[in-house]
């Protein structure tokens, strides 16, 4: 079974840029789609941005586009999210998770990992 866990949150400023990277510990991982979510204060779970094994990408959040980039090393059984130009409303705590296959509904992931705190500040 796969295991993911998130690492590379913390604090930035506006116009800033973080990576987080999602690895997995266990399992087939380059068999798997993996997506981004992410959840403010008091918000409902936001989708990002998931890639299937092969590389290939779904649409961005709009709130992300031309900001964010999704990318994996199957190698070295991580993804990678790439967080240019935060704005303070990209605070969130980012989820990574999997799925067999390319979908942008969390109800179809499983495996989700604990979570990296995101805080962008003004």
């Amino acid at each position: 079974q796969v295991q993911l866990a998130e690492s590379g949150g913390g604090l930035a400023q506006a116009g800033g840029s973080l990576r987080l990277s999602c690895a997995s510990s266990a399992g087939t991982f380059t068999t798997y789609t993996v997506g981004w979510f992410r959840q403010a204060p008091g918000k409902d779970l936001e989708f990002v941005v998931a890639i299937t094994w092969s590389g290939a990408t779904t649409d961005y959040a709009d709130s992300v586009k031309g900001r964010f980039t999704i990318s994996r090393d199957n190698a070295k059984s991580t993804v990678y999210l790439q967080m240019n130009s935060l704005k303070p409303e990209d605070t969130a705590v980012y989820y990574c998770a999997s799925a067999p296959w390319a979908t942008m509904k969390a109800a179809e992931y499983k495996n989700w990992g604990p979570g990296t705190q995101v805080t962008v500040s003004p």
